[in-house]
């Protein structure tokens, strides 16, 4: 008789979010805890993640236009005082650098917690006329915030990201790239790819990035109700380029000052993952994305077995699903499928001598649940569909769970009643800059203003604008 898979160890979602979301992270072999409070070892299976992320959304990244680059690490301190709402945005999170080779510096460097500034002072080499516009730069970096509340993935002192900076020669063309980017890039992929349903908006002053004059977000809800910003583009204005006089010659001959973006995303966005999609058995993991999207199980170490498992293996790969022999007969069946369970792997495909002689194999498929009895010979015609239904399914969920916690609201203290345990939407007008400031202090936050059909509007005060707030990681 087939040993049965035990469920792993795992607190409760519903009794202990944050010590769930731990257990997993650990359990799953996702990362460790770095030996610096705040920063953290990424293991294989969760750098994986990432690296999956980071093809995907490169290809969309080149696909508008984008090189990538890559700056310094170190940049001068002096440079952040450029921009005065800039280094105030960020004074209390850098890691400045006073000693190097043994001596104190001539100047302290700042650890990069974003690249905005020397980037500038790059861009105002590059660009002489309007022929150099625009300019379409990404990097792929790490990057130094200091933080004092720290969670894995969420928010580290050290993380990876990606980071966005272009120039352009007219405000219509910076505005609408980084609407592009938000949308077509930043969304398409998080919808597509990560099954993750999210609300397009715009940042109030306040929640804003420092230095821009406008910020666009999308603002996704976690299996317990509260907000995760997932990816964030700005517009810069021309801000950045007056403070490090990045001009361009006109078509017409005169001297004008750049319009720009930035806009970025990271390893925040394998937190979001978890904590979207996974459940008290552990991660799902969107087909699309998975680096394995079948494994195949090999029971038993007989030859007939393992022959099966790999020819099965080799069918699937052909049909174009990403696929991973588990041959490993030394280590229990129960633990190896309870590990691949915790994994998130979309589909088990289970052979044992039984399932050898009988021309079949058991199907377990992780997303739906669920195991059945299927033909050896119908698993590469039938999985390619099963893996789609099982993506649209994720973010059919992810869908509803917003829609089921989300209420209007009239006010401030219905606003706060509302973020305990999910969203509330409320008219701009009626919140305002006063209410946001109320709900801060109770640890609510304005996550984005969206318009009454809801797209993203246009202006910070535009008329029938919805504010949608909640408690945030």
């Amino acid at each position: 008789m087939r040993a049965m898979a035990k469920a792993p160890v795992l607190t409760p979602r519903a009794d202990d979010f944050p010590r769930w979301y731990q257990d997993l992270i650990n359990k799953a072999e996702l990362a460790d805890n770095g030996p610096v409070r705040g920063t953290m070892v990424i293991r294989p299976y969760g750098y994986g993640l990432w690296e999956r992320m980071q093809s995907e959304m490169d290809s969309r990244i080149k696909e508008a236009g984008v090189q990538n680059a890559y700056f310094p690490l170190f940049i001068p301190q002096s440079y952040l005082t450029r921009e005065a709402e800039h280094v105030e945005g960020f004074a209390p999170e850098l890691a400045v650098v006073t000693h190097g080779g043994g001596k104190e510096l001539e100047e302290p460097v700042v650890v990069r917690p974003t690249s905005e500034t020397i980037i500038n002072e790059y861009f105002s080499k590059w660009v002489q006329s309007y022929r150099d516009l625009p300019l379409l730069i990404n990097q792929w970096a790490n990057v130094v915030r200091w933080e004092m509340r720290p969670r894995v993935f969420l928010r580290t002192t050290e993380f990876l990201w990606q980071e966005g900076h272009t120039a352009h020669a007219t405000y219509e063309d910076a505005r609408d790239f980084a609407a592009h980017i938000h949308r077509d890039v930043y969304g398409a992929f998080m919808r597509d790819v990560l099954a993750m349903d999210f609300v397009p908006g715009r940042k109030t002053r306040r929640e804003r990035f420092a230095g821009a004059v406008n910020t666009l977000t999308l603002e996704g809800m976690m299996g317990d109700g509260k907000a995760l910003q997932l990816g964030t583009s700005h517009e810069l204005g021309q801000n950045f380029a007056k403070a490090f006089h990045t001009q361009y010659l006109s078509g017409s001959g005169e001297q004008e000052y750049v319009w720009q973006t930035s806009w970025g995303s990271s390893t925040r966005m394998v937190g979001g993952l978890v904590m979207m999609h996974g459940d008290d058995n552990g991660l799902r993991v969107p087909p699309r994305l998975a680096a394995t999207q079948v494994v195949v199980l090999a029971i038993k170490g007989d030859e007939a077995v393992l022959d099966a498992a790999r020819k099965l293996g080799a069918r699937l790969k052909e049909a174009g699903i990403r696929v991973q022999i588990d041959d490993r007969t030394d280590t229990p069946f129960g633990r190896r499928a309870v590990d691949w369970e915790l994994k998130g792997v979309p589909a088990r495909v289970e052979i044992g001598p039984r399932d050898v002689a009988a021309g079949t194999a058991m199907l377990a498929r992780r997303i739906p649940g669920g195991k059945e009895p299927v033909a050896l010979d119908a698993l590469p015609g039938l999985l390619p569909g099963l893996l789609e239904e099982d993506q649209a399914q994720l973010l059919r969920e992810s869908r509803q769970r917003r829609e089921s916690r989300t209420v209007d609201v009239a006010g401030v203290e219905e606003a706060v009643e509302a973020a305990a345990t999910g969203w509330g939407r409320i008219p701009w007008a009626a919140l305002g800059e006063a209410g946001e400031a109320k709900l801060a202090e109770q640890g609510v936050t304005v996550r984005c203003l969206v318009a009454e059909d809801g797209s993203v509007p246009g202006t910070d005060d535009e008329a029938g604008a919805i504010a949608v707030v909640a408690r945030a990681y």
